[in-house]
This record gives C-alpha cells, sequence and structure tokens, in this order.
C-alpha cells in the first residue's frame, strides 16, 4: 500500500498550474500536506486558483522564458526552502492537418511543450545536484508513443519530452535525483475539450493522473501511463507490425478523432486562447 505519509512536507512547484491537470495534481498533493507552488502564463487564472485554495505560492510563470522560470524558482525557495519536486505540466495541444498549421503556432507548441520542459528540468537539476536529492516529472502523453492525425506537431513534443526525460534519468544515475514521465490518454480538461475519445479509451479525469503523481513522488519509476488500459493498447500497437498497428488505429477512431470528428464549437475556446 503506498504511504502518502511521504509527501508530507515536500515543496512541490508544478508549471500550467491554473487549471486541469496541473491544478488536480496541486489540489491533490496540497490534500496529502505538500507545500504548493503553481506558476503559469494566465495570470489572473493562476491567482485566482492559487488564492481560492489558498497554495502557498502562484503566480505568472512563462516556462519559456528563462528569466520569468528562474525568477520564480528562486521566489518558491525563498519563500519555501529547497524545491523537492518540479512537475513539468505546461503544454498546448492545438488541433488540425499539419499542412494548415501556422508557423507561429508550430513553434509556439515546440516552445512551450519542448523548450519549457527542458529548460525547467535544466534549472531543477542545478539546483537539486548539490543537495543530492529532487524528483522531476514530466508530463508526457501517450501521444508520445503513437501517432494521430490532427496531432503531428503536439506527437512530436511529446516524444522529444519521453527522450529527454530517459536521457536524464540515465546521465544522473546514482546522483540521488529522480526523473519521470507521466503519460496521459485524453483527459477531461480544457485542452480535451471538443474531442472524442478512440473506442476502447476512455477519457481519464485530471484526478486519475493527479493521483498516478502522488504514487511517483512516493514510490518513482521511469514512466507511468495513465488510463492503465489506454497504456497497455498503446503499447501493444507499437510492437505489431507497422500496417497492423496503423490498421488497428484507425479502427479504434483515432484517424479522425482530432480532424473530422472535432466539434469545432465546443473546442473553439480552447483553440483561441492557446493560439494568441
Amino acid at each position: 500500500m503506498t504511504d502518502f505519509g511521504m509527501i508530507a512536507g515536500k515543496v512541490v512547484v508544478i508549471t500550467g498550474g491554473a487549471r486541469g491537470i496541473g491544478l488536480a495534481s496541486a489540489t491533490a498533493l496540497q490534500a496529502l500536506g505538500a507545500k504548493i507552488a503553481i506558476g503559469d502564463i494566465d495570470e489572473a487564472t493562476v491567482k485566482e486558483s492559487g488564492a481560492a485554495r489558498d497554495f502557498d505560492v502562484y503566480g505568472r510563470l512563462d516556462v519559456t522564458d528563462h528569466q520569468s522560470f528562474e525568477s520564480f524558482l528562486d521566489e518558491v525557495e525563498r519563500q519555501l526552502g529547497p524545491i523537492d519536486v518540479l512537475i513539468n505540466n505546461a503544454g498546448i495541444m492545438p488541433t488540425g492537418r499539419v499542412v494548415d498549421e501556422p508557423d507561429q503556432i508550430t513553434r509556439r507548441i515546440l516552445d512551450i511543450n519542448v523548450y519549457g520542459v527542458i529548460l525547467g528540468s535544466k534549472l531543477a537539476i542545478g539546483r537539486m545536484l548539490p543537495r543530492g536529492r529532487g524528483h522531476v516529472i514530466n508530463i508526457a502523453s501517450l501521444a508520445g508513443e503513437t501517432h494521430i492525425p490532427g496531432l503531428a506537431t503536439y506527437n512530436a513534443s511529446k516524444h522529444a519530452v519521453l527522450g529527454f526525460t530517459d536521457t536524464l534519468r540515465e546521465e544522473y544515475r546514482g546522483t540521488g535525483l529522480r526523473f519521470s514521465s507521466v503519460l496521459p490518454t485524453l483527459t477531461k480538461t480544457e485542452l480535451g475539450s471538443g474531442v472524442t475519445a478512440p473506442k476502447l479509451m476512455r477519457p481519464a479525469e485530471p484526478e486519475e493522473i493527479a493521483d498516478a503523481i502522488a504514487k511517483l513522488i512516493v514510490e518513482p519509476r521511469s514512466k507511468v501511463r495513465v488510463t492503465a488500459v489506454a497504456g497497455i493498447i498503446s503499447q501493444v500497437v507499437g510492437l505489431l507490425p507497422q500496417s497492423v498497428g496503423d490498421a488497428i488505429g484507425r479502427a479504434l477512431g483515432a484517424q479522425s478523432a482530432f480532424l473530422d470528428d472535432v466539434d469545432s464549437d465546443a473546442r473553439k475556446a480552447y483553440e483561441n486562447r492557446v493560439r494568441e
């Protein structure tokens, strides 16, 4: 049985913490006794979320800007002490065919989903190495183990997160630092609005991802997939011959889930926000 008591008193920083998986994780870890700091590019919403839940530190954080990230971590450590866990959660998922994707959106996806994770990890490692302890948890996606039409650049970004995190795990083996990836399936957050999950792969609740993160902090592993069923399907399909795996993906509806089957009206608010 998982001993969540180990989380009490830990200083946990979560990027993209104003809503969705980030906010659910912050709420769950706070309930387990962690000291919580959330940062988000959406200053108004992160302050609203942070104040409503009485988090220890909350404020604007641009994960693509070195000074913003470093200043935020400095402030966290000034108020709460050394950072025990950094959860690189900030990410965006615009949908559509890549030929229609404006260059600035391609750049924005890569800046937030890849560079933001790399920058945060570097800054955390620099602080954790001298102490010989610390845990970096990077939120990837099951999209990082497969290929989903309508998410070409997003898929690429999550493949990058997985490769980066696995490399850090080996690069810093024996130092006392831990590195983990979390691979959610489509989750019931604004990021997944207007999208119907492929067959057999029900959408996850953000609280399920939060629970997986809490378990990772207590019992570190290299990867955790949520949901378990979606994770198994992803792994099995990845082992099959390409033509068979692609055929299964089409049969499950992955070919159209993020293209023709998207409810554009339901997704409009999210798409407008992340494309600003």
